[in-house]
């Protein structure tokens, strides 16, 4: 079987949604200059009352033998990447052999390690594991080693809801009506805020804990924007609130000031989602600074690469919960390891309605659980019905 085609496509619809859908952002680096901080939510585009315009690129990979792969959503200059670089590597190959593919891609795109074309490679890579899973006409987490098991514990991840302390009441007790047992909420106050902005962190924090009680777990995201001094003073203000953990303090270079703060606090420190491939994990496992690893399959090199790193972190008794860009692929590869190893699956609660849009079977938590899903491949065909403009792109 040999590839014969590299397909890209944009597509475009409209989701309909009662209200504003992005209440809030999070904290992001760049916002210690005053003319970002006050930059608002806007991802995405208005298309009336009650509606957003989705826009998505997606990558279908063709064999002579009439099987398919599809990965994504992804960015266009992702899609541009493929279509202009990596398309090249791929048309002739063996579709199967994704190990081989995965190391030709890489060691053609040696400075592309770290960064968006990684984060096109993994495309790539997870399209090749959709098809391979049709080829055999089974789940990829069989292809995997799996199942270990036939539901996944999902915790809620709540980027985008407003941190208006009322709002973070209903919405932290809906949550755990809805079954979950543990849910992510995500600051928007830093080393720069001062006081005020410390206030702030301690009332969200404060608010959850007194919305879900006891027994559920919450976790706090500070998206690479705090310090050393300023997480240590933090974390002994939150630790009586006893969060699950404190989520990517410093800026990914910093692995030194990660292991410093994990030696300096008594919450645990999670980290990863914006670090690339087992070697720079590694990094993360060697230093000794992470107590939660959290690797995105769609950028960190794929299915093939996230294996590796889960791999690598069993050895290290590490806890690998994927980053929760990609729910299909995630869920394929929590579901190939064993509790110990892969606990939780992210579900972004707004996030996954804009990149499970095209898709025919989304999966969504039930009861705060994710069941297996069944059919060949990862589960990427798309919703003819969700798709009103398709473009084929050429490069």
């Amino acid at each position: 079987m040999k590839i014969t085609a590299v397909r890209l496509f944009r597509l475009s619809g409209i989701l309909e949604h009662e209200g504003e859908f992005w209440e809030e952002r999070l904290i992001r680096p760049i916002d210690i200059y005053p003319e970002h901080k006050q930059e608002g939510p806007n991802w995405l585009e208005p298309a009336g009352e009650g509606q957003y315009r989705i826009t998505a690129h997606f990558l279908e990979i063709e064999t002579d033998e009439g099987l398919t792969g599809i990965g994504g959503p992804m960015p266009a200059d992702q899609a541009y990447i493929i279509g202009t670089q990596l398309k090249p590597l791929l048309l002739g190959h063996d579709p199967l052999a994704i190990e081989r593919i995965w190391d030709r891609m890489y060691r053609f795109m040696v400075h592309g390690r770290k960064g968006v074309a990684m984060m096109a490679m993994s495309v790539v890579d997870c399209a090749l594991w959709d098809l391979k899973g049709k080829w055999a006409n089974a789940p990829v987490y069989t292809l995997l080693g799996g199942p270990t098991r036939e539901r996944i514990p999902a915790y809620a991840s709540m980027l985008g809801y407003s941190l208006d302390p009322e709002l973070v009441h209903e919405r932290a007790q809906e949550v755990v009506r809805q079954g979950y047992t543990a849910t992510k909420w995500f600051f928007r106050d830093g080393p720069t805020d001062g006081v005020a902005g410390i206030q702030r962190n301690l009332r969200l924090v404060r608010t959850l804990r007194e919305a879900v009680g006891p027994d559920v777990d919450i976790m706090l995201d500070c998206w690479m924007s705090w310090d050393v001094p300023y997480t240590i003073q933090m974390a002994a203000r939150l630790e009586e609130y006893h969060p699950r953990w404190i989520e990517e303090p410093v800026l990914p270079d910093k692995i030194a000031q990660y292991a410093e703060i994990r030696r300096n606090v008594r919450i645990p420190i999670s980290g990863g989602e914006h670090e690339y491939t087992r070697w720079g994990l590694k990094a993360l496992m060697d230093a000794g600074a992470c107590d939660v690893l959290q690797p995105d399959i769609y950028w960190a090199g794929g299915i093939s690469e996230t294996m590796k790193i889960t791999a690598l972190a069993s050895a290290y008794d590490l806890p690998v919960i994927p980053h929760g860009h990609s729910v299909p692929a995630t869920v394929h590869l929590i579901a190939a390891w064993p509790q110990t190893t892969c606990p939780l699956l992210e579900y972004l609660v707004k996030w996954n309605e804009i990149h499970q849009f095209f898709l025919k079977n989304p999966i969504k938590p039930v009861n705060g659980h994710v069941t297996l899903p069944t059919g060949p491949g990862i589960g990427m065909e798309l919703d003819e019905a969700k798709i009103e403009e398709r473009t084929e792109l050429s490069y």
